[in-house]
């Protein structure tokens, strides 16, 4: 604490900028926790409960029991853009036929699964830039402080005109708690952004095998209607 009282007002602002940093990427870091873990619990679960109904008006009133996973959020997108299908066709016989042929191209259908999934995808992946950002620049900033912090060592040498080690020592230790700091902000943030990249890119994975799976229930339903 004492270097940091005693350091320069650059190297104050350039540590005040990493502490910013620092306490925001851990708020992000234990709420993409917690989100991305209860979407990959509830995704399981709710696979588990999808292939066990196999009904489609059944599944869709055990949702709020997975409310967490994005596999739902498809599931009743997709199911409701089925229903609308069947009820315009009931609402409409003289055009049985080709909402029928509509349903089995399951294209409404699809592109309500896709417009979905971008949603979903761009839930999971919020705040993540934020923590890329600070992986890469924390280190920057922290140096810039730290070269400041040199550069006013040496000034004050240069107007002392002493350079033993009593009068260089403090200066820089002082200095390089910035490079110290911007290290401490940097890299569980890198490490937390790998690890929901990886998360995200599974549940990315799950979303589009769902798609498929449910597009090809649809097609199956088309043909028998």
């Amino acid at each position: 604490m004492e270097l940091v009282l005693n350091a320069g007002p650059v190297v104050k602002l350039v540590l005040a900028v990493l502490v910013y940093f620092s306490v925001v990427s851990w708020a992000i870091i234990f709420y993409k926790f917690l989100v991305i873990h209860r979407a990959t619990r509830d995704s399981g679960r709710f696979l588990d409960f999808f292939w066990a109904k196999k009904r489609f008006d059944t599944i869709s009133l055990g949702l709020k029991d997975y409310a967490h996973s994005p596999l739902t959020v498809l599931f009743r997108e997709g199911y409701q853009e089925l229903v609308k299908g069947q009820r315009k066709r009931e609402g409409d016989e003289e055009h049985a036929h080709a909402l029928s042929a509509d349903l089995g191209g399951s294209g409404n259908v699809g592109r309500a699964l896709r417009r979905a999934t971008t949603l979903e995808m761009h839930r999971l992946e919020k705040y993540l830039t934020f923590l890329a950002t600070t992986g890469s620049t924390a280190p920057f900033i922290g140096l810039f402080g730290t070269v400041w912090g040199i550069m006013d060592s040496f000034h004050g040498i240069g107007k002392t005109g002493s350079a033993s080690l009593a009068v260089v020592a403090p200066g820089i230790s002082e200095a390089l708690v910035a490079t110290a700091i911007g290290l401490v902000a940097a890299i569980p943030a890198v490490v937390a952004y790998n690890h929901f990249v990886n998360k995200v890119n599974v549940l990315t994975g799950e979303m589009d095998n769902f798609c498929q799976e449910f597009l090809n229930i649809v097609e199956r339903m088309g043909r028998r209607g």
